[in-house]
């Protein structure tokens, strides 16, 4: 369900999102596509931040992990 809403965009994004060769109906079209685009880049960059953090907490296991497989390792 679309509904309809008012914001305040500066004269030079207007001018910008004018000028776009967008397959886009109209400015509404754009900005929706725009900001379904930002969300989900928010979205992945949340998922990075938590894979970072567990990778983080757990970087001493996978370190000792990585050290004993290297002992296997054979000389060339």
């Amino acid at each position: 369900m679309k509904v309809k809403t008012s914001i305040t965009l500066s004269q030079e994004l207007l001018r910008e999102i004018d000028t776009l060769p967008a397959p886009h109906a109209n400015r509404s079209a754009f900005l929706e596509t725009a900001a379904w685009a930002y969300i989900e880049q928010l979205r992945r960059e949340e998922q990075a931040a938590r894979d970072l953090e567990i990778l983080n907490r757990r970087a001493d296991y996978f370190n000792a992990e990585m050290a004993d497989t290297l002992l296997y390792q054979v000389a060339l």
